[in-house]
């Protein structure tokens, strides 16, 4: 899968009384790094709306129904260059020597797999505040193009909870993906 999804690697904020309603939070930014080391302030996407994906290794696959999902409903909808995708890997726990170097080599073969880069969290940035991100799960964030919060969550993403997910990010970017049957 190459393109708006891409295999991404990969926050728990409710906007209102339920998801996505309401006004959307302040914008936020970080600073993390690329698998080559060079600095990526999260702000480099704003423009378009972003769905961040944060994962700590154990955590990758945890919402692939969701990439999966996601990736078909933006290609069916002509929508890949419509939101950037953002994969940020916990590496927080390999930030010592030898085993930095050596995840950093799996990201960046990750990268050259799913043809998308990985951004790199080697000191805990989007668990500190103001992200405040669990880091031992799949966090899965939509923010609008100023870079506000206005979907967030935490672990596996269930049929329901992906309804959800789609309905914000077709406030987002302006089309119903919300009609479709959920994949399995």
């Amino acid at each position: 899968m190459k393109g708006w999804l891409a295999g991404a690697l990969t926050m728990t904020l409710a906007v209102g009384e339920a998801y996505g309603e309401g006004p959307p939070s302040s914008p936020l930014d970080a600073t993390l790094k690329s698998s080559d080391g060079e600095s990526a302030p999260l702000s480099k996407w704003r423009g378009k709306p972003v769905i961040l994906f944060y994962e700590d290794k154990d955590s990758t696959r945890l919402n692939l129904a969701l990439k999966e999902e996601l990736f078909e409903r933006g290609k069916k909808h002509g929508l890949l260059e419509s939101a950037w995708v953002v994969a940020v890997a916990n590496l927080e726990k390999f930030n010592f020597f030898p085993a930095r170097q050596i995840a950093l080599s799996y990201v960046r073969d990750e990268e050259k797999k799913v043809g998308v880069p990985i951004l790199v969290d080697l000191d805990g940035t989007l668990g500190g505040k103001p992200w405040a991100l669990p880091k031992k799960t799949s966090t899965v964030m939509l923010l609008d193009a100023t870079g506000a919060v206005v979907y967030s969550y935490s672990g596996r993403l269930e049929e329901a909870e992906r309804k959800t997910f789609f309905t914000a990010l077709s406030r987002l970017v302006g089309v119903d993906l919300g009609a479709e049957e959920a994949l399995p």
